[in-house]
């Protein structure tokens, strides 16, 4: 239905790992933008969309610490809480093995922040992808670490950031490395992660008691060619997922639907051009239509609204090929 970019210029070259979120005053994408990922100028931004434009992208966040010494920021990740200010993570350190958890509130949907709060240790947020409100109130953090190898954990708090608990990791170094996790629901009330890993293949693990315990991780039918994915749940149970289906490189970028989180259908192209599609986010408005945001070739962020009530699924083969008839949106 639209497909724009949030912004075409910018104080800085490359922009990545966008996050979207819906307030009261509309849709707020933020992201972090520097000379290049992992440069000591990467810093966190944020645009908004009021009657129908992308604000300018605004400042928001900096590594800057003591003693005049500067570190890059990481994969911000934004969440409304329901009654409650909207909350931004990311990250800040050298790099992802070494970097630490940080956390702001606006009571104004993003216009004005509170100073960031460093995470205890061992605590680093959502690490990607969105938070999910679970059915006792916890908010649940899908949550990764990488400084001795990638594994997956949960993180969660029931007191809005105040104080902090997390799982064991869920995987060993082998058979998965994997990180990024993102959390659907489902209507029998379990709950299920999909991840980003370096063995070719989403992988996937089951909770049955709210994200305290998991399943062991095993491989979907969809591949992964270890790039950033997305998902979120829709009020009629059915999930949606935004991925590259690719057994390499980062095009085209996806969109598949689940009744179930088992089979899923091919719905929808969003990029099949030559280049970078990649580290996409997904909410489901309150308009009824997803809002989907990624980076476009590292140099800015797109937008896409779709009415998935207009797309038609296609069954995915037994292998997970995707099929030829299903293209992108107008």
């Amino acid at each position: 239905m639209l497909k724009e970019f949030v912004f075409e210029r910018a104080p800085f070259p490359s922009a990545h790992a966008s996050t979207i979120a819906e307030t009261a005053r509309g849709l707020a994408c933020a992201f972090f933008g520097g000379s290049r990922e992992g440069a000591p100028d990467v810093s966190i931004w944020i645009c908004h969309r009021q009657d129908g434009r992308w604000s300018e992208p605004r400042l928001v966040a900096t590594g800057e610490q003591r003693l005049f010494r500067r570190y890059p920021c990481w994969n911000p990740v934004l969440y409304q809480e329901p009654d409650g200010p909207l909350l931004l993570f990311y990250k800040v350190g050298p790099s992802p093995s070494r970097w630490w958890g940080r956390l702001m509130r606006s009571a104004d949907g993003g216009h004005i922040w509170s100073d960031g709060e460093r995470l205890p240790d061992g605590i680093l947020g959502p690490i990607k992808n969105k938070p999910v409100r679970v059915a006792d109130g916890t908010l649940l953090c899908p949550s990764s670490a990488e400084h001795d190898g990638w594994r997956v954990h949960m993180e969660w708090t029931r007191d809005g950031g105040e104080s902090w608990y997390r799982t064991p990791p869920l995987n060993d170094r082998q058979p998965f490395k994997a990180i990024q996790p993102t959390i659907l629901s489902h209507r029998d009330g379990s709950l299920q992660i999909l991840c980003r890993t370096r063995q070719g293949a989403v992988a996937e693990c089951w909770s049955r008691d709210g994200g305290r315990t998991w399943s062991a991780m095993q491989a979907t039918l969809l591949p992964n060619p270890d790039s950033g994915i997305d998902g979120v749940t829709l009020d009629d149970g059915r999930s949606v997922l935004v991925y590259n289906h690719a057994a390499s490189g980062r095009t085209p970028l996806n969109l598949a639907v689940s009744d179930d989180g088992r089979r899923w259908q091919a719905l929808a192209v969003l990029e099949d051009d030559g280049g970078e599609f990649s580290y996409p986010a997904i909410i489901a408005g309150t308009d009824g239509a997803l809002h989907i945001t990624y980076t476009w070739n590292r140099r800015t962020i797109r937008y896409v609204r779709l009415d998935i009530g207009r797309l038609r699924p296609h069954p995915l083969s037994e292998h997970g090929a995707w099929p030829e008839a299903v293209c992108g949106p107008a």
